[in-house]
């Protein structure tokens, strides 16, 4: 089976966003692919540096976030970033390929920092491709799911594999994205984006009245005031998530708010209803693994201690083409 990387940064818990744009995916590509799934408490520090307790206890909420949408520890290998420590090492190896001019003209780092508000860029952020790339290649990966914002780091790391198999020798595998189709999903408060830094989230984890309430706050269309008022679905926040998780009663629905045959109220309980529908049974796996944090540790453990065995030939073959030998 071809190998996958993927992952998320510790952050924090993850959130419909997520589900939508790559855990879905993950679940499915689980059969087809040997997946390696990487907590990447690391780079979590590129943004939350001073927030280590933050960082710490959300290496266990990201996990069981992982494993309620359906991920199979079976099938799965879970990996803790900073316990792989041919990760530091191909990153310091890897910040010798590329230049800083380069890395400061990537698009991605360049919005990242617009919005953290970040004037002058620490080493680490401005670093951030460099340690994907390391990411990647330390278990050889053939392909990485990603989104289109992430395209400018997958060819920084092609460029800095081929820069080091053309100085080397051919020794790492070229990695290939795996592009997702699902288009992003916006905000219920009217952002382009749904981000946990943006306080506009539905969390895997929120309660079924949580949910409710969040909805119910969503922004519609704002011109239809009365019931009888004709709507537009194509201003509307809760209609890109009727798209997202309705999509079979999508056209349906659209058009009821055309004709004013349903009012917003009842558009967001059919929204609300669907969404705690999708979430009743990850609530139930994720009852499970927070009442076994043991567990979770343990596969957490076990699946760093095999990425380290994948590391060990790959670190191998990379020293003796580097001539980093005693």
């Amino acid at each position: 089976m071809k190998r996958i990387l993927t992952g998320d940064r510790t952050t924090g818990r993850l959130h419909l966003g997520h589900f939508v744009g790559s855990l879905k995916n993950r679940v499915k590509l689980q059969t087809e692919y040997e997946t390696l799934i990487l907590l990447a408490d690391v780079q979590a520090l590129t943004t939350h540096f001073n927030k280590p307790e933050l960082i710490s206890e959300s290496i266990y909420d990201v996990a069981i976030d992982n494993l309620s949408v359906g991920l199979d520890p079976e099938k799965v290998t879970f990996v803790q970033q900073s316990h792989v420590p041919a990760i530091a090492e191909l990153t310091v190896f890897f910040s010798m390929l590329v230049s800083v001019n380069v890395l400061r003209h990537n698009p991605t780092v360049k919005r990242e920092a617009a919005q953290y508000g970040y004037d002058d860029l620490s080493y680490g952020f401005l670093g951030y491709p460099v340690s994907q790339a390391a990411d990647i290649t330390f278990c050889n990966a053939d392909l990485v799911p990603v989104g289109d914002d992430q395209l400018p780091h997958m060819e920084q790391a092609r460029k800095i594999v081929r820069r080091f198999n053309d100085l080397y020798g051919e020794t790492l595998k070229v990695p290939k994205e795996l592009l997702s189709e699902t288009p992003r999903l916006a905000g219920l408060d009217g952002n382009s984006k749904m981000g946990k830094s943006l306080g506009n989230a539905i969390y895997l984890s929120d309660s079924e009245d949580v949910v409710i309430d969040k909805v119910k706050s969503a922004i519609t269309d704002t011109n239809r005031i009365a019931l009888t008022d004709k709507g537009n679905p194509d201003i509307c926040m809760v209609n890109k998530y009727h798209k997202a998780f309705s999509p079979e009663e999508y056209d349906n629905i659209c058009d009821m708010c055309r004709n004013a045959n349903i009012g917003c109220v009842a558009c967001k309980k059919v929204l609300h209803t669907k969404l705690n529908d999708i979430l009743a049974p990850m609530r139930e796996r994720r009852s499970y693994y927070e009442s076994n944090r043991n567990l979770v540790r343990e596969i957490i453990t076990s699946g760093t201690e095999k990425a380290n065995k994948i590391s060990e030939e790959t670190m191998q073959n990379v020293k003796n083409a580097m001539q980093i030998r005693l």
